[in-house]
């Protein structure tokens, strides 16, 4: 299964994704937990593993992607990757793992002024689209904050669409967009509210009546130090098992 976990910036996403990845690992599943944001430089901490290469980097970066997209006799628009990508064909030294889980990171902004990150947006949509899964497999892509992967269409080739909902005025906003978004498209989306403690449980509850509420993940003070000083996230939360439950129900994806 492919699996797209979103939500607003800070919501914690990426712990979230990490946690999932683990737990999903418990369960006898291959993972590969892809890191779709171009910002987010502690994804590798959280899982306690080296920062992999970065695989625009590892193809020249933004002006190596243009060349290679470019076929050199013709000029045209070719593929970068085939189909039904397989993750070996990544590269070693893109991939680190950890416990199971595997991290690929697409791409990073390293200087000012070195241009937007649309490049690493499809690159991002071109692999997602492509890797090839087994019935043991499950890849996760921890995207960017916001909404801007339904705009380069990634939940067409999700099975899965997570949603973080931290106690934010801006995250209620933010996830009733994604959530009608995803509806136009004709999918559900599984929400997970993080950070959540039983007085903010009841509020949000009371305000995402029309949302899919399906796992509360609580705040946890040995998860938030680990956040703080990048240090890998070492335990878990009942709410993770609800999450992955509600996944393993949806398998054979979420088109309504």
């Amino acid at each position: 299964m492919k699996i797209i976990v979103c939500g607003k910036g800070g919501s914690g996403k990426s712990t979230v994704s990490v946690m999932l990845s683990k737990a999903l690992v418990k369960k006898g599943y291959r993972v590969l937990l892809i890191d779709a944001d171009e910002s987010n430089l502690g994804l590798h901490r959280l899982l306690g593993v080296e920062a992999p290469q970065v695989i625009l980097d590892s193809l020249g970066g933004k002006k190596g992607l243009r060349e290679r997209k470019k076929d050199p006799l013709t000029g045209e628009r070719k593929e970068l990757f085939k189909e039904n990508l397989a993750w070996e064909d990544l590269g070693k030294t893109c991939v680190m793992e950890s416990a199971g889980v595997s991290l690929a990171a697409m791409g990073k902004i390293h200087e000012a002024g070195e241009g937007c990150a649309c490049p690493i947006g499809h690159l991002s949509r071109d692999i997602f689209s492509k890797l090839q899964v087994g019935n043991k497999d499950m890849v996760i892509i921890d995207t960017a904050a916001g909404i801007e992967h339904f705009g380069r269409d990634f939940s067409s080739h999700a099975d899965v669409i997570v949603g973080i909902l931290d106690p934010s005025y801006e995250s209620l906003l933010l996830s009733e967009k994604i959530s009608a978004m995803a509806g136009k498209q004709g999918y559900d989306v599984g929400f997970a509210l993080n950070r959540i403690d039983p007085e903010t449980e009841g509020f949000l509850r009371e305000r995402t009546t029309g949302l899919e509420v399906v796992a509360t993940i609580a705040r946890n003070d040995m998860i938030f130090h680990a956040g703080l000083e990048g240090k890998p996230v070492t335990v878990t939360d009942p709410g993770i098992d609800m999450l992955c439950e509600w996944i393993e129900g949806k398998k054979g994806g979420l088109r309504k």
